[in-house]
């Protein structure tokens, strides 16, 4: 059976350094593999990267700067690192923020392969401002919080299209690094463009909400509720709905009337919970964010731990996912480095037909091309 374990670390490091670094030096050689194999390398250049995070995002060219330094420095780590118009990459997720007059929440249950995923919580003070939140892309967010209490949380946005911009990850850490209230944020996601179409969900300490659709190379629309799934109100169809039930998870949280501090509790059940990971669409975490106290719930496999900014703990959690994947004979030997040569565009238009497979089995015919080519 493939590996259905996940490990999960939670740490602490105020500028990048040698615990950045060892995450690079462990996470690099898979993302390099995805990045060439995507076309990384006929992207913008190194210094066009640089240029457009000058001017894009200069709050965040300092720290840019030093990760690109810690790095190793080299042509294909900062063009990687800058996310500035990327190779695409999808997901899927539950957002939904409420907020009443003594409480506010936001949570988010994030949906994947267990392969796909850096297993990171991080809490840094990079910009001189405490931040916390899940990485991807090895500084960018998934979801996080701020000292002043705004959290945010994003979803793919359910569709393949792309323009110029950044990587939504790498946008998300700008608006937590440089955004006191949602207002802040909102001004600051219409002014960043996105290179993919993205839903994102957002709360802060006054209570404020606010739901946004992000569009292929900027702009912005906010929803009347601060809830988001893997589709936008546009006339675009959805990339794979069977497969996501985006739209079923949508109607659920419509019809969702609960407290803040219950909020969380509807996240842990179907049919926001998933658990196909053999099929690489599991929940492999719930984040619930508290933005008066500061803090993170997560939740995985039916366990929570908290982490708070001014009370942050390392720590090491292996999760196995297996009890919920499908058996898959003589899987054992396939290679999972090569999960970046999947065609995942076929992935989707085989359960979108219904004729889907676990992920080991694509995962077998990219090992037998590759067999083939030899």
């Amino acid at each position: 059976m493939a590996n259905m374990t996940l490990t999960f670390d939670a740490i602490s490091e105020e500028t990048p350094g040698p615990k950045w670094k060892a995450r690079w030096d462990r996470s690099w050689p898979a993302y390099e593999a995805w990045f060439l194999a995507r076309g990384g390398d006929q992207g913008p250049s190194a210094d066009q990267c640089r240029a457009a995070m000058r001017r894009c995002m200069p709050e965040l060219l300092p720290i840019y700067d030093r990760l690109v330094l810690v790095s190793g420095g080299s042509d294909r780590a900062a063009r990687f690192l800058s996310t500035w118009c990327p190779p695409t990459y999808l997901g899927g997720c539950s957002l939904a923020a409420i907020a009443d007059g003594n409480d506010v929440r936001l949570v988010r249950n994030y949906d994947l392969s267990p392969e796909l995923n850096e297993g990171l919580l991080l809490r840094s003070a990079w910009s001189g401002r405490p931040v916390m939140g899940m990485v991807e892309f090895l500084w960018g967010l998934s979801d996080g919080i701020n000292s002043a209490g705004l959290s945010v949380a994003l979803a793919y946005g359910g569709r393949t299209e792309t323009a110029v911009g950044f990587g939504i990850t790498t946008i998300l850490r700008y608006v937590l690094e440089t955004c006191d209230t949602v207002d802040e944020a909102l001004t600051a996601l219409g002014k960043v463009p996105s290179h993919m179409a993205y839903n994102v969900v957002l709360a802060d300490a006054a209570g404020h909400t606010a739901s946004v659709e992000l569009a292929p190379g900027g702009g912005i629309k906010v929803m009347p509720r601060a809830i988001a799934t893997n589709h936008q109100s546009g006339p675009e169809s959805a990339d794979r709905p069977a497969f996501t039930r985006s739209f079923e998870r949508h109607a659920h949280l419509t019809r969702l009337s609960a407290h803040p501090r219950d909020l969380n509790l509807h996240f842990l059940k179907p049919p926001l919970l998933q658990d196909r990971y053999a099929e690489g669409f599991g929940t492999l975490f719930t984040a619930e964010y508290d933005p008066k106290a500061c803090t993170i719930g997560l939740t995985m496999q039916g366990e929570r731990c908290v982490q708070a900014l001014d009370d942050f703990r390392e720590t090491r959690r292996v999760v196995d996912y297996s009890t919920h994947a499908e058996p898959a004979d003589g899987t054992s030997d396939l290679d999972w480095s090569l999960a970046a040569k999947i065609d995942w565009n076929a992935v989707a238009q085989d359960y979108a037909k219904g004729q889907g497979r676990g992920i080991h089995s694509y995962l077998a015919d990219v090992a037998a091309l590759r067999k083939d080519a030899a």
